[in-house]
């Protein structure tokens, strides 16, 4: 791990008892779910099922309906598999409580702090884990890949002023993208930063 990925997991570590009371306001803001806060610390509101399981992440409303042919996929070839999506957006949950198959589990993504993370993790214990386009938590990534779960990062973007920052960090940058044993960039980089960055995402079959 890199000397700012750590710093990262410290201050992170630090903050996280705040989390309670920042998610508190911005509930009441109505920008969290006030009855499914728990989720977000990491806590489940329901057990895990047995058998294997794939974790599907995408945070907000756009991230979250493109893996709608994935899940339908996943279920009619892999029925036996247990499919949990997670989401980060109020707006994300409400619709895909209406649209996901009624034995899709949907749950809040938990902060991306060291204890929220291990106890979504520790509970949940994904075989695979799947993040839509640039959903990089770094404490999140980084758990699950300790714990030996298989990361893919699909349709992956990246704007040209992000690529811009990760590039004063490319020890951090490569050490959080190694991390993911599949990486499907989308096609459209036209930024000379975004088509550098682009062309280290490996692909490599899980």
């Amino acid at each position: 791990m890199s000397l700012v990925l750590k710093a990262y997991s410290v201050v992170t570590g630090w903050l996280e008892p705040l989390a309670p009371r920042l998610l508190g306001a911005r509930a009441r803001r109505g920008k969290e779910d006030a009855a499914r806060l728990n989720e977000r610390l990491g806590r489940p509101s329901i057990p895990r099922p047995s058998g294997p399981l794939v974790w599907l992440h995408g945070v907000s409303v756009g991230e979250s309906l493109s893996l709608l042919p994935v899940i339908a996929r996943l279920r009619a070839e892999r029925p036996e598999v247990a499919v949990l999506v997670t989401s980060g957006t109020v707006t994300s949950a409400r619709i895909l409580a209406e649209r996901l198959p009624p034995d899709v589990i949907h749950q809040y993504a938990p902060v991306d702090g060291p204890l929220a993370t291990a106890r979504f993790l520790n509970h949940w214990r994904p075989s695979l884990g799947v993040l839509v386009e640039s959903e990089l938590w770094p404490n999140l990534i980084g758990a699950a890949r300790a714990r030996g779960v298989k990361l893919a990062l699909i349709s992956a973007r990246i704007t040209d002023k992000t690529a811009q920052g990760w590039g004063r960090m490319p020890g951090a940058a490569g050490a959080l993208l190694s991390a993911f044993d599949l990486i499907l960039p989308q096609d459209d980089a036209r930024q000379p930063a975004s088509r550098r960055w682009a062309g280290r995402c490996r692909a490599a079959p899980i």
